[in-house]
């Protein structure tokens, strides 16, 4: 079970300064080069491969994930997630023709072939399109040691751009008090995000 704060900027501004605030505390960059080649059909768990490099052609990794619906309640979501390392060139060519995933040796590909029937010619999966996401990933130290990881994420739709501050954790409540309170400290303006991504992508516009 996943669990993470999800704060939602309003716009470039907001996510400029806050981003200017956090950069001495920059652990990485993350800008997968093709986020979502979302294979699925027409169910309620999300499928994605994500593939990573400065190439979408010629990517340095990819992995397979898969999403139940999450419960976002009050900026804090719960979700059921796993994730695969996937073989580049595979990936490459399931991204190009989705109904090959359906042949791909993988527990995820197993799991939604047995409780949704996705597989085969009569049910193949499809692509429903994608969306590019850049994700600054920072360290919060907040005492004794001991700190939050931050992803700050500014995401590219067809339709808009939205931004969010993540952070998964296992205590929400202490980790959104933490986020709020940088938030406010730093004079940046926020929402409690009430959908995700994938959400925002299949509505084909912008959502809290």
């Amino acid at each position: 079970m996943e669990i993470e704060i999800k704060l939602h900027l309003p716009n470039a501004a907001a996510h400029r300064r806050l981003s200017s605030f956090l950069t001495p505390r920059l652990l990485r960059t993350d800008a997968p080069v093709r986020p979502l080649a979302a294979a699925a059909a027409a169910t309620a768990a999300q499928r994605d491969v994500r593939l990573y490099d400065t190439d979408d052609r010629d990517p340095s990794y990819a992995v397979l994930t898969l999403k139940r619906p999450p419960r976002i309640e009050g900026g804090v979501s719960r979700v059921e997630e796993v994730v695969e390392p996937l073989d580049p060139a595979l990936a490459l060519t399931c991204v190009d023709n989705p109904a090959r995933l359906g042949a791909v040796d993988s527990p995820i590909i197993w799991l939604v072939s047995y409780e949704y029937g996705v597989s085969g010619d009569k049910a193949p999966f499809v692509c429903l399109g994608g969306f590019r996401n850049t994700r600054g990933v920072y360290e919060l130290e907040e005492g004794k040691g001991q700190g939050l990881v931050l992803e700050l994420d500014e995401t590219h739709f067809d339709f808009g751009t939205n931004y969010e501050l993540e952070c998964e954790t296992a205590e929400p409540d202490q980790a959104k008090e933490v986020l709020e309170r940088l938030l406010t400290v730093v004079g940046v303006p926020y929402e409690y995000s009430r959908s995700n991504k994938f959400a925002c992508f299949m509505a084909g516009k912008l959502l809290l």
